[in-house]
């Protein structure tokens, strides 16, 4: 597989303190922060699309602290800021329009929770036809045992599963 970076975009889902802090497996939130501002800083050297994305409770005037990105995760020029109100970042937002406006047919995902707001954003991203890509190392779960479920047994049925070096590489 290779990436043409100007046709991909990274999305980063829920990079936001009060998500990162929690505890999760197998990788920490930290981790997976650094790891996901690693892919997000290559990707835009190559001339993709960094996607931040970040969920607010509906019909809550003053959202919980602790809502905003992480500081490794502020978005730069150039980038696409979600804010969600679902579990996945394309239902009820113009993500989509956004990814096709700037000729991308290839997303990465990376954040948390994996089998949360990345496998849900995952498989509707699948739905409106962009190849999908996970940075198995740059995605935590709750627990252990249901990221590594998913990573051996879900996502490989609509995406390619690699790590964060081996996606280093091909940008």
């Amino acid at each position: 597989m290779t990436l043409a970076a100007t046709r991909t975009a990274l999305i980063a889902v829920d990079l936001m303190p009060r998500i990162v802090d929690q505890n999760l497996g197998p990788h920490r939130g930290a981790d997976v922060v650094n790891r996901t501002a690693r892919l997000a800083t290559a990707l835009r050297r190559a001339g993709g699309t960094a996607v931040l994305v970040r969920v607010e409770r509906p019909n809550i005037a003053e959202q919980p602290p602790g809502s905003g990105f992480v500081p490794e995760m502020e978005p730069q020029d150039g980038d696409v800021v979600v804010v969600k109100r679902t579990i996945g970042a394309f239902y009820g937002t113009d993500l989509a329009a956004q990814l096709r406006e700037r000729g991308v047919d290839t997303v990465v995902m990376a954040g948390l929770a994996t089998t949360m707001g990345v496998e849900s954003t995952a498989r509707a991203a699948a739905d409106h036809g962009f190849h999908v890509v996970f940075a198995a190392d740059a995605m935590s779960g709750m627990t252990t045992a249901e990221h590594e479920h998913a990573l051996a047994v879900v996502l490989p049925r609509f995406g390619d599963v690699l790590d964060t070096q081996e996606l280093l590489a091909q940008l």
